[in-house]
């Protein structure tokens, strides 16, 4: 029986940093079992990223796909793939993102979730000191409410990123949350 991807506290997402073509995304659960993979190719210009049960990508699980070829301000349309319903859309922030990175949740329901770096001081040194220090990122309602954290750990060979839900995600779908983590590890890690 496939165990469902959005029943955890926590996931870590881990992407090989030394791969020749593309990258290679690993979703583990709070037990350390595989809840996911993606491969990404290199070269697109249209970010289609696709998640599948394992390794073998037979069964697809979630998809993220950009709404526009190459764009400072990049949207990402979140699906399921069995329905095609339509989660949400995470979108960055260009100009915002050039000092601290930003990005916006918008659920299927309307809601909005803002997705920053967690500290601007911070967020100045890693960009002065090519990132020695790992990012860290909040997602929080409107009202301030926190849904999810983000938090990368230091590693040269693996980019590793630990989320965390907060115990009321105020009704926000889990899968555009562990979405967000992997657009947090594709774009903002390849810009590093």
């Amino acid at each position: 029986m496939e165990q469902q991807i959005t029943n955890q506290q926590s996931y870590t997402i881990r992407r090989k940093i030394f791969t020749l073509f593309g990258a290679a995304f690993h979703i583990y659960d709070e037990a350390g079992n595989l809840m996911a993979f993606s491969k990404q190719k290199a070269f697109k210009l249209k970010e289609d990223i696709r998640l599948y049960t394992d390794e073998t990508c037979t069964t697809e699980r979630l998809v993220i796909k950009a709404t526009k070829v190459i764009d400072f301000s990049s949207a990402y349309e979140v699906t399921d793939p069995a329905t095609g319903e339509t989660l949400g859309v995470l979108k960055r922030k260009g100009f915002k993102s050039m000092l601290r990175d930003h990005w916006v949740m918008e659920t299927a329901d309307g809601m909005t979730i803002q997705i920053t770096e967690d500290s601007a001081l911070m967020a100045m040194v890693r960009r002065l000191l090519t990132n020695l220090f790992p990012q860290g990122f909040h997602a929080k309602t409107d009202t301030g409410a926190l849904i999810a954290s983000f938090k990368q750990n230091f590693n040269p060979f693996v980019q590793k990123l630990k989320m965390t839900f907060a115990p009321d995600t105020a009704g926000v779908d889990a899968r555009l949350i562990i979405a967000a983590g992997v657009l947090l590890v594709a774009i903002e890690g390849r810009q590093k």
